[in-house]
């Protein structure tokens, strides 16, 4: 991959769910994308955030911003997060070599294709197709990141989703610490 100086993007996603056992389509459930220029392949946690952005999982199939989640979970969240993510990635990306770093193997295995959904089949098959589309103009990859392990940017993804998840606003990333959520 080229380095981060010839124009790699990181985008980190992350989704959060406070009650994650029998869920349904009235569990709360959010998710969080931070995109950052001048990090590493390594993901060491060094650049700048390009921008930031996140909400809630929506379930309601009747809602303009419905893509498919039948229930809210960690799972849909982090799902939701990369077909924002890929979203972003269309408007905004020229070309550019792009490497999502996630703390969940499950989305970056369905969205690249790696895996087949059990569940929520209509998420899943929407972010293979922004995947798919989204390969077409730029290199993109997906990394794991190991959760909760103080990655600066993995833990500013981990604390937006639980902000919103728990309808608090998010910590200005000028007062904010990794681990504070």
């Amino acid at each position: 991959m080229k380095s981060a100086s010839d124009g790699l993007l990181m985008a980190y996603i992350d989704g959060s769910c406070l009650e994650n056992k029998h869920v349904d389509a009235q569990t709360p459930a959010s998710w969080s994308v931070v995109i950052v220029t001048g990090d590493n392949e390594l993901g060491k946690g060094t650049g700048t955030i390009l921008t930031e952005f996140y909400g809630r999982v929506q379930t309601n199939p009747d809602a303009d911003d419905f893509i498919g989640a039948e229930v809210g979970s960690n799972n849909t969240g982090e799902l939701t997060a990369m077909a924002e993510a890929l979203r972003w990635l269309l408007k905004h990306n020229e070309e550019r070599e792009v490497l999502v770093r996630t703390d969940s193997t499950y989305a970056g295995n369905i969205a690249s294709g790696h895996w087949r959904a059990k569940a929520n089949l209509e998420l899943a098959s929407r972010v293979q197709a922004l995947w798919n589309e989204v390969s077409r103009i730029c290199q993109l990859k997906w990394k794991h990141v190991r959760a909760h392990k103080g990655h600066r940017w993995n833990e500013r993804a981990d604390h937006l989703a639980f902000r919103v998840l728990n309808e608090q606003e998010p910590i200005p990333f000028s007062f904010w610490k990794p681990g504070q959520r």
